[in-house]
C-alpha cells in the first residue's frame, strides 16, 4: 500500500511537469522538436486517446491508494483532469482542446467502472 502511495504522489508530479511545460517534453526527446506530440493510437471519436490512457493509469493509482476514501479521491481525480486541461488556456504553447479535457474525464470513468466492476466480483 505503502509502495502505491508514493507511486501515485510521483506520478502526480510528473503529470503536473508534462502538462504544464510549455511544449512537449516527450516531442523534445523523440523527435527532437518540442511542438510535436507523439500519438500512441488514434484518437476515440472525440476523446483523445492519449489523455484515456494517461488518466487511467493515474486514476487507478488512485484508487487503489485511497480505495477507503474513494468519493474524495474520485472528486481529487476529477478535478485535477479538468484543473490541467484548463491550464492550457494559459500555458504557453499549450492549446486547451475539448477533446483533451473529455479523454481526461473519459479515463477517471473507466478507472472508476472497473475499479468498481472488480471489487463487485470480489464479494461474490
Amino acid at each position: 500500500m505503502r509502495f502505491l502511495k508514493l507511486s501515485f504522489y510521483i506520478s502526480n508530479l510528473f503529470l503536473f511537469i508534462f502538462y504544464l511545460y510549455p511544449g512537449s517534453i516527450f516531442g523534445c526527446f523523440l523527435y527532437n522538436d518540442c511542438n510535436i506530440q507523439p500519438q500512441l493510437t488514434r484518437d476515440f471519436i472525440i476523446f483523445s486517446s492519449n489523455h484515456v490512457y494517461v488518466f487511467i493509469i493515474f486514476s487507478l493509482l488512485g484508487i487503489l491508494s485511497f480505495k477507503k476514501d474513494l468519493k474524495k479521491i474520485s472528486y481529487y481525480l476529477f478535478s485535477v483532469s479538468i484543473f490541467l486541461e484548463l491550464m492550457h488556456i494559459i500555458v504557453p504553447n499549450r492549446g486547451f482542446e475539448v477533446a483533451d479535457l473529455l479523454g481526461n474525464v473519459l479515463g477517471v470513468i473507466l478507472s472508476l467502472i472497473l475499479y468498481k466492476l472488480l471489487t463487485f466480483r470480489r464479494s461474490k
